[in-house]
Order: structure tokens, then C-alpha cells, then sequence
């Protein structure tokens, strides 16, 4: 504009200096440059190095919500070569070179190829607004680089040429590329040429990503406050890199068995003879189903912790009830706390100094559903420990399964920022803190609160814990849902690339509200979206109330026999998802997967969003627009067969597939052995003795695995109680051979006593032997046999 002077970023930029010297700590290397800036380089295994700098020469407190607490860094000596212009440190299988000129960093495998190589690297300006500064760092696009990953994020999976924030927000009817939404994960992935990467930027200010948008050869990140403070976790694969990052930020607990059965929600279902019709009528309709919810008209008015006595006049005997029907119930938890001198929770919150305060004294303030409220500091431990003793009615003396807690961003009506004050202040652990710094864990926290509150109560007993927002190391309190979404066919593609991004940058547990919150599905669409649905982890309908009735039996008759179909496969399936399950809780494998994750090699696969992996054999393409009765597809590659049909393709190639509205596509890889129970009504309606093995044949060798425990109790973790098995598939020209090999944990298997095979992909007259013994097909297979031969 004409007067207008333009700004010379080089006069507002600060860069680091040049190297005078270097010290070496256990675990880590401090660098010291000519202005006093500090660099320490800590090498955390093998695989990860992680960068921080401290501006004025003086670090801050190496505190973090995102690590998981029983992560063990390295303590090993720091390997250092120098040179007359570099530092060089080595791992197994990194080199980093940092150069002595400006402390620049570039990344390299073994093989001496560059991984990730600074452009403008670590500088920053001053924040003019509210001191400190803006830490940010720039790096080079590799050629033909690829960015995924941010977690929360409404559109396609690949990043390449856009730009982020990270800022919970409640985005009531958000649509495709509105940004922020309600997480706040900054882990992002690069892939090019030499392998895969990710970034962990572990800095809880409102920060930005930058993939090539502003320059097409450059991404940065940079945030508004904080250190720069970011963890390289180098692959060579994106599976290896997802694994990494989610030990390293922590794994999510084994759930109940029954989390991962179908759920029913709605805002709002009272009084109590509604959730009663309700659970009736699910029974009636023969649509299996574990849990069932009440939203914040159960309260007595919407004051948390408290029961609507006139909706809900004996909660025990209702909850009680519910149970003998196979029903677990959920309630929902809000962090807004009425301002009411009678309120048992806000007087014991103002007495004790528990609600979050401004910076010159007063409560911060603000409306949501029960009017004014005070807000209580989820960062201060004795808060968290109050908090969790609230549970004790519901949980204990009840018998209430499992919490929601939702508008914990935290959200505030009738503010335009959507949420606290900047001046706001919280206790952060010890490290009192702004809310600029806060606000994106508040909700993390709060979950992790309502966590070990509900786990102190529930005994020797799982639950389940869903919150809305969080940041990175969420999955390690809570599973999550994506929020409130729209009953529109759009919104079907981003519950799949939503989940899948989410699944892959540590939070597995996840899923969208089936059918859409806001607005009314048509029966299509309800179909097509529980087609979705029963491959993601957290599988539940969710709406609004205003906008009509969303169970299953409301859309006519043949909505309800498809659905009911799908869901009972989800059942069959369960056993297939609880093993997907701990190969997250213990390995870090996200269950759910972008097809680049299978593999990053294949080109075609860079851009592909439309198909996904649920674990290690199934994949799934979801219809996601009206009237899609076939649709043309790209497969992997490897050979799949189609879940219908049982037609066998070859991977790498394009195909027309049929889907007629009661037929997903659905195609499981070859070599898979998918383990299925029985349909059951609910998780525990029967005592499972027998599990059908799906084999597909396969021209390769291939694994498969099982585990097995009690379902439900924490024995798991002792290793008590439990098996893992894996199917070890070997074939000739003659023979096809599964292998049965039990880990080192003990065999347990419940009340399972042996399988039964069911084969796919073989001829009709092949015979089966089983540790030599020849069987008919129809014969059941003992639960601990070593060998089965296919000829």
C-alpha cells in the first residue's frame, strides 16, 4: 500500500552466532556460541536426537506433559568428532553435522544421504505483545518431500503446500480445512527419496506449521512463546517413525473388551425411562451394543457430579439395571463449575483455591452450559488429586463405567476467542505459567485427572476415559473423538482421514461421531458411515437432539438389517481389534494406517487418502459420496482378496469394484489369519470356547498374531493372565504350513479350548492335518496345536 513501508525481515530475525566452544554432559552435548546462545543436543536412543536452545544462555525448566514420565533416554557418553568448520555427532544410525559458522544442522543416515538439512534453521524475534520470544526454525524441502501427520487436522493426508495452527478450539460444524480444530499435536512427518522422519516439536504455545506454502522449498515451524525444543526421530520408514514417537510420548492402556464394542449416544437421552426404552429397543432389534450415554441433562442443571432427581431418580438402580442387560453406562464431565454458594463442588473449589485466577487476582469467568463458572486448575497436582476424588459417587457408589469430558479446549459461549483470557494463570506443575502456555494441555490434563479418578474407583476393573481435546501424550489417559461433526457425505472422508492422522501421530483410540452431530443422515449415508465406522477403535453414534433421532432403527427397515449386518461383523472381529490394540499398547503400532504407511515407496500411494489399513491385513475403502454403487480403487502391494467375493487381486494396480449399499470394499491380504468370535449381544453375553481362524493363502510367507487375555483387570500388565501368539505361514509347492508360536508369556486362554478353521483362497478337495493328525474341515483344532498342513 501506497506509504506503507515494508518490512525488512532481517533487521526483526535473530540467528545464532558462531561456535566458540563445547562441553559434554551424560546423554547430551551444550554448545556455546559468540552471543552466549546454547544448543544442547541430546542423542535419546539410537534414532532420535533432540535440539534445544537457550536464547540468553539460560535453559528453562526441562519439564514436559507430553513425554511419557517412564520413557529412559540415553545416558551414554555423547560420540563427538570436530573439525575445523563442523561438530559431528554420531548414533548407530545418525550423523548430525552442526556448523561451527551459525550452528546450522543437517541430518544424515549411514549411507552418508541427507535426511533433513537446515535452510535458515533456529531464529527468532521478540514478541512485542507479551515479552519473550518467537522461536522458530526453517528447513529445506527435500526433493520430492512429503509431509504428514499434525493430528487434528480437517483435510488430506498429505501437508505438502499448507500451513497449520496448533490451538484447541471448539469449532461447532467445522468443514474441510477449517483450522484449528480441538487437538494439538505437533508431530509432523517428512518423506523424500533417502527415508522417513518426524519432528516432535514439544512446545505447548500457539504454534504454526509451514509445509512449502509461504516458499515451496522451505518448511518451519514456530511458536509464539517457549523454547525451541524439538525431537529429530529419524525411520528409515514412516511405521518405524510412528512407533518411535509413540513410545517415546507413551502408548494408551489395554481398554475392556466392551470399549471396543458399539456404543450409543445422543445429546440428549432422559429421563430414565427413555435410556431404558432405549436399551430395550437395541435388545429388541438384535443390534449388539456395550455402552450407552447420557449427556448433560442427566445433571441437575448441568452442575457436574450431580443428578437430576426428577429425570433420574435412582441412578443406582437404573445403572444397576443396565448392567444386567449387558450395558455399560457413560456419563459426561464438563470442567465448567456453576457458580452456586450451594454447590458442594464450587465451595469446596473456592475454599481450597482450586478454580484458575487472572493474573491481578480475580477468577477467570465465563459462560457455558450451567451459566457462569469457574474453571478449576487441571495443571496444579492437588487440583488433579480433587478432581479424581469427585468420582467417587459415580464411579463407586453407582457404578458408572466410564467418563466424556468435552469442552475442555476449555471452550467459553459468548467470547470471541473462544476460550480464557491470555492473562489467566496456571500453577503448570510448580512453574506458574500463562495461559498462552496452558491452553493447549488444559484438556489433556483434565483427562488425566478424570483418568485416575475413575481408575481409583473402578477397582480391579478397565474404563474407558474419551476426551475431546489434548495435547501430544493424550493417548496415554484417554481415547478421543473428533468432534462435533455434520451429518453430510463430506464428512465421511474426513472421519476416515481424521482417525487415520490421529492414529499415526500417537492416539490410536479414536473415531468420529457416527452419522454426524449436527443435522439428520439419510439412511445411505447412516450406512455408509458405520461401514466407516466399525473399523475405527472408538465406535460410537453420537447427535444432537434438535436435529432428530439417529438409532438404528429410525432410518426403515433395511437401514437397520445393514447396519445391524456391519455391526456384528465388528463384533466377529473383536478379537482381530483387541490384538491391533496391543500391538499399539505395546509396540506403538498404530492400529489404523494411511496406505503410504504400507508403503511409502509406491508413488501412486503419496496422494492417496482414499483406502486405509486397519492393522496388519485388513483394508478398507469408504464410500463417501450419495450413490456410489462401485468405485474404482488402488491397491497396495502385495494380493488381496475381496471380503465378499473372496476374488483375489494383485496390489499396484487400479480396479472397478462393485458396491452395492449393503457391500463396503472390504479386501484382507493374503496370509492374513483374521481370528472372529461368535456374534454376541454384548462383550461376555457368551463364554467364547471356540475362535474361528479366516485363512487366505497366500503364494508368500506371512504372520499373523493373537493375543488373548481376561479382558477387563490390569494382570496384563504383569504379563499374568495373557498370550500372544503369532501364525507363522510357510508355503511350497505341495503343502501350506501355519505355524502356532506362543511368546514367552504364559498360555492363557480363558475359556477358549480351540479353533476352527475357515479357509479362503483353496481349492474345495484340499485336506487339513493337524500336528500330523489329519482332520475334516469341520473339526474343531486344539487351542495349543504347533502345526497345521493345507495340501
Amino acid at each position: 500500500m501506497a506509504g506503507m513501508k515494508s518490512i525488512n525481515y532481517s533487521d526483526v530475525e535473530s540467528h545464532p552466532g558462531q561456535y566458540v566452544i563445547y562441553r559434554s554432559e551424560p546423554g547430551y552435548i551444550e554448545i556455546v556460541d559468540s552471543q552466549n546462545l546454547r544448543l544442547r543436543v541430546h542423542v535419546i536412543s539410537e534414532h532420535i536426537l533432540r535440539f534445544r536452545y537457550a536464547i540468553e544462555g539460560r535453559f528453562d525448566r526441562d519439564f514436559s506433559y507430553g513425554l511419557d514420565p517412564d520413557f529412559i533416554p540415553s545416558t551414554e557418553k555423547v560420540q563427538v568428532a570436530e573439525s575445523d568448520t563442523s561438530l559431528k555427532i554420531s548414533t548407530l544410525h545418525l550423523d548430525c553435522h552442526i556448523s561451527k559458522q551459525n550452528l546450522m544442522i543437517s541430518i544424515y543416515d549411514k549411507q552418508g544421504r541427507i535426511l533433513s538439512d537446515d535452510e535458515k534453521g533456529f531464529h527468532w524475534e521478540k514478541n512485542l505483545k507479551y515479552g519473550g520470544y518467537i522461536v522458530q526454525n526453517s528447513k529445506m524441502q527435500q526433493y520430492g518431500e512429503n509431509y504428514f501427520g499434525l493430528g487434528d487436522k480437517a483435510t488430506e493426508l498429505n501437508l505438502k503446500g499448507k500451513r497449520f495452527v496448533n490451538w484447541g478450539t471448539d469449532e461447532y460444524g467445522y468443514h474441510k480445512n477449517t483450522d484449528p480444530l480441538y487437538k494439538s499435536i505437533p508431530l509432523f512427518y517428512g518423506l523424500h527419496d533417502h527415508g522417513a522422519y518426524g519432528i516432535f516439536f514439544d512446545n505447548s504455545f500457539k504454534s504454526f506449521f509451514d509445509f512449502g506454502k509461504e516458499r515451496s522449498n522451505v518448511m518451519s515451524f514456530w511458536s509464539q512463546g517457549g523454547e525451541m525444543n524439538y525431537y529429530f526421530i529419524a525411520g528409515p520408514q514412516l511405521i518405524d517413525v510412528a512407533q518411535r514417537y509413540t513410545q517415546l510420548t507413551g502408548t494408551a492402556e489395554m481398554p475392556p473388551l466392551w470399549a471396543l464394542g458399539y456404543q450409543q449416544c445422543k445429546w440428549s437421552y432422559y429421563p430414565e425411562s427413555k435410556v431404558m426404552d432405549i436399551a430395550q429397543k437395541m435388545r429388541e432389534y438384535r443390534i449388539p451394543c456395550d455402552a450407552l450415554y447420557l449427556d448433560i441433562d442427566y445433571m441437575d442443571g448441568f452442575r457436574c457430579f450431580t443428578w437430576d432427581e426428577e429425570k433420574f431418580p435412582n441412578p443406582k438402580n437404573m445403572v444397576d439395571n443396565l448392567k444386567a442387560m449387558g450395558y455399560q453406562t457413560m456419563v459426561i464431565i464438563d470442567p465448567g463449575i456453576k457458580k452456586d454458594p450451594e454447590y458442594h463442588v464450587f465451595k469446596e473449589g473456592l475454599e481450597n483455591d482450586y478454580f484458575c485466577k487472572r493474573i491481578d487476582g480475580p477468577y477467570v469467568e465465563g459462560k457455558v452450559w450451567p451459566g457462569e463458572c469457574y474453571f478449576p486448575d487441571f495443571t496444579k497436582a492437588e487440583v488433579r488429586s480433587w478432581w479424581s476424588g469427585l468420582y467417587k459417587e459415580l464411579i463407586e457408589d453407582i457404578g458408572i463405567a466410564g467418563v466424556w469430558n468435552d469442552m475442555n479446549e476449555p471452550a467459553l459461549f459468548e467470547v470471541e476467542s473462544k476460550t480464557f483470557p491470555m492473562d489467566v494463570l496456571h500453577d503448570h506443575d510448580g512453574d506458574l505459567t500463562s495461559h498462552r502456555k496452558a491452553h493447549n494441555i488444559y484438556g489433556m490434563q483434565m483427562a488425566r485427572a478424570t483418568a485416575d479418578g475413575v481408575k481409583k474407583y473402578r477397582g480391579d476393573k478397565r474404563t474407558l476415559i474419551i476426551t475431546r481435546s489434548g495435547y501430544a501424550g493424550m493417548q496415554r489417559y484417554s481415547s478421543v473423538w473428533t468432534g462435533d461433526n455434520i451429518a453430510d457425505w463430506s464428512h465421511i472422508y474426513l472421519a476416515s482421514v481424521q482417525a487415520q492422522r490421529l492414529a499415526i501421530s500417537g492416539v490410536s483410540f479414536c473415531g468420529s461421531d457416527i452419522g454426524g452431530f449436527i443435522g439428520q443422515p439419510t439412511p445411505e449415508m447412516m450406512i455408509r458411515w458405520i461401514q466407516l465406522g466399525i473399523f475405527h477403535p472408538f465406535c460410537r453414534v453420537h447427535s444432537s437432539g434438535d436435529h432428530g433421532d439417529q438409532e438404528p432403527w429410525v432410518f426403515g427397515d433395511e437401514c437397520t438389517n445393514i447396519f445391524r449386518q456391519y455391526v456384528e461383523l465388528r463384533y466377529q472381529l473383536l478379537p482381530y481389534l483387541y490384538t491391533c490394540f496391543y500391538q499399539y499398547y505395546k509396540y506403538g503400532t498404530p492400529m489404523m494406517r494411511p496406505l503410504v504407511f504400507v508403503d511409502q515407496g509406491d508413488q501412486k500411494l503419496i496422494d492417496y487418502d482414499h483406502g486405509f489399513m486397519c492393522g496388519d491385513h485388513i483394508l478398507m475403502f469408504p464410500s463417501t459420496r450419495e450413490h456410489e454403487l462401485s468405485q474404482r480403487i488402488y491397491l497396495p502391494r502385495g494380493r488381496w482378496y475381496n471380503f465378499w467375493t473372496k476374488e483375489s487381486y494383485e496390489g499396484q494396480n487400479e480396479y472397478d469394484i462393485d458396491t452395492p449399499i449393503d457391500k463396503a470394499a472390504i479386501f484382507i491380504q493374503a496370509g492374513s489369519i483374521i481370528p472372529y468370535f461368535p456374534v454376541q449381544q454384548y462383550v461376555g453375553e457368551k463364554s467364547i470356547e471356540t475362535i474361528d481362524l479366516h485363512i487366505y493363502k497366500s503364494l508368500r510367507n506371512s504372520e499373523s498374531h493373537l493375543y488373548l487375555d481376561d479382558f477387563d483387570g490390569y494382570d496384563y500388565e504383569k504379563e499374568e493372565l495373557c498370550t500372544f501368539t503369532t501364525f507363522r505361514t510357510t508355503t511350497d509347492s505341495d503343502k501350506y504350513s501355519i505355524q502356532q508360536i506362543k511368546s514367552d508369556l504364559n498360555s492363557y486362554s480363558g475359556s477358549v479350548k480351540s479353533y476352527k478353521s475357515v479357509l479362503h483362497g483353496f481349492d474345495s478337495h484340499v485336506s487339513l492335518s493337524v500336528d500330523g493328525k489329519e482332520l475334516s474341515r469341520n473339526d474343531l483344532i486344539p487351542f495349543d496345536f504347533e502345526t497345521i498342513e493345507i495340501k
